[in-house]
């Protein structure tokens, strides 16, 4: 082995070692045990145990030393834990110092580095991770540990198979489920952003936060508010269309995710959309001076068994009916079969499209359309909302921009697509 060499991977293996004990020595104080220098030297004598056993063909030495720190470990633990330290991290955490030190002597400084950087983010996240578990109850993680079970588990053992009579041979068990994956690992997403965040944030965040998870959740309840004495509508508004915003975004990426072409198809006319509605936004936004808190709910837990179970029969549902539609009414049956289901629900209706255009490049166009029908759809209800439930004011702004959005779309998905 070249000099440089041989220095490069101690050099590491003491850099990584100290970089450990850095965040160490900063949590718990110089006096709080082992530091930067005790680390470094741990790692060390993990790369020195790592080179000897490969070059002196000393491979029990490796164990020993390990088997001798993890002694110097315990006795240490022994010493803080009558003071009332009783955590066990930073004694884990030299331990896997030494382990370190031994990939480093054995050429691996990338994933040495890589273990050591998340290692350090561990350590650092200290307090949010506390925060964030404290935020999780134990129904969320009985049913988070539940759907990965049928997920990692099932899905694979469920048959790729198309059912049904031909042309309505759109049944498919394991498209239908991949389906119910993907739009719970969205909502999922946004559920633990919202737990990870708090509940109480200013109107913007709201609407951003509950765009994630259902934008007409939060037009609902923005709508309701605004009747009440002493609300700012401007700022409700700004909310509003906030979620929206988020909607558009999220229909972009679902259909990108399942179907690339689609997507890009789709971005010049979403696109368009974000770019209308992020100016209202904008105009909103610098036209209310007082920001009043709300509160964004996460709402049930998506990854719950039996709401997966729902959204999978609603997909097959839109699938069956997308499919009867085009094929005994056309291109035309299709865009009304998407134009009624998006008054209630876009998420359906967009993976049933985009599962429709990657089975046939030719449905491409009549599937983007669709969707931009549905989108339209969906957002014409939620404009619904504020006129019934709103309040005078909030009609006055939203009215304008729905129409501004509902225009840009229709106009945009005629010419562009």
């Amino acid at each position: 082995m070249e000099d440089y060499q041989l220095a490069l991977r101690f050099a590491v293996a003491i850099g990584l070692g100290m970089l450990l004990g850095l965040e160490r020595e900063r949590s718990k104080g110089a006096d709080g045990g082992a530091g930067v220098r005790t680390f470094a030297l741990i790692a060390l004598s993990g790369a020195l145990a790592g080179y000897l056993g490969e070059h002196l063909k000393l491979e029990w030495l490796a164990m020993a030393m390990f088997v001798a720190v993890a002694a110097l470990v315990v006795s240490m633990y022994m010493a803080t834990a009558p003071l009332g330290d009783t955590g066990i991290t930073t004694e884990v955490s030299a331990l896997l110092a030494f382990v370190l030190g031994l990939i480093c002597a054995h050429g691996e400084l990338r994933l040495a580095s890589w273990v050591a950087v998340a290692m350090a983010l561990l350590l650092a996240l200290k307090d949010w991770l506390h925060q964030l578990a404290s935020r999780i109850n134990a129904s969320d993680v009985e049913a988070t540990l539940k759907f990965c079970i049928v997920t990692l588990i099932i899905l694979p053992l469920v048959p790729d198979t198309n059912y049904g009579p031909p042309p309505m041979d759109v049944i498919n068990p394991y498209k239908i489920w991949l389906m119910v994956v993907l739009i719970s690992a969205l909502n999922f997403t946004s559920y633990l952003l919202i737990k990870v965040v708090g509940a109480e944030h200013g109107v913007g965040l709201v609407g951003l936060l509950g765009g994630l998870a259902s934008s007409t959740a939060v037009t609902l309840g923005f709508s309701q508010r605004s009747r009440q004495a002493g609300e700012d509508a401007s700022a409700l508004a700004f909310g509003i269309v906030l979620a929206w915003t988020v909607m558009f975004f999220r229909v972009v990426i679902m259909t990108a995710l399942i179907d690339w072409e689609l997507g890009r198809q789709l971005a010049p006319v979403i696109g368009l959309l974000c770019v209308a509605s992020l100016g209202a936004c904008y105009r909103l936004w610098r036209s209310y001076r007082q920001r009043p808190r709300g509160e964004v709910k996460p709402g049930s837990n998506p990854f719950e068994l039996d709401e997966a179970i729902k959204f999978g029969l609603l997909f097959g549902v839109v699938v069956v009916i997308a499919k009867a539609a085009q094929v005994y009414l056309g291109d035309a049956g299709l865009y009304l079969a998407a134009g009624v289901a998006g008054l209630t629900d876009v998420d359906a209706i967009t993976l049933a499209m985009a599962n429709l255009a990657q089975s046939d490049a030719a449905n491409q166009q009549a599937a983007a359309r669709a969707i931009v029908i549905a989108v339209m759809a969906n957002t014409l209800t939620k404009c619904g909302m504020t006129i019934g439930l709103g309040s005078p004011e909030l009609r006055r702004i939203t009215l304008p921009i729905a129409a501004l959005l509902i225009g840009t779309g229709t106009i945009c998905g005629l010419v562009l697509i």
